[in-house]
């Protein structure tokens, strides 16, 4: 086969299949819409773990989860969630700044209205 219809092939091949991946919707960003879908998707990654509180973000791109081992941060990365324990917490007048301790995760900056980030760090404060 002559390499120019290689390339075609595997170009077509690529390019049909982002194109099927957008059509079917599977490329959607996770939308943490309700407190059940953070509890449920905290324990896809923690299922040793008991939620105890939930705490939504407004645009439903993260929760702040209050576990019996600690505190956490539930957020969407793409199609899916990430969940990871917060070590450190400081907020500035809209961004709250967590960490997480783990080398493979980098920290986290989430831009939050004024009531939502009064709430969130009340509740960090609240849980060690």
């Amino acid at each position: 086969m002559p390499l120019e219809w290689l390339v075609s092939l595997v170009l077509g091949g690529i390019g049909g299949a982002a194109l099927l991946t957008w059509a079917l919707g599977w490329s959607r960003p996770f939308r943490i819409g309700d407190e059940a879908t953070a509890r449920a998707e905290w324990l896809r990654h923690w299922p040793d773990d008991r939620v105890e509180t939930v705490h939504l973000a407004p645009d439903g791109r993260a929760a702040l989860v209050l576990t019996g081992r600690g505190r956490g941060l539930l957020r969407s990365f793409g199609a899916d969630t990430v969940a990871h324990y917060i070590r450190d917490a400081k907020a500035t007048d809209t961004v709250l700044s967590l960490d997480f301790g783990d080398f493979g995760s980098p920290p986290a900056r989430l831009r939050l209205d004024a009531g939502t980030l009064a709430l969130w760090i009340r509740a960090l404060k609240d849980r060690p």
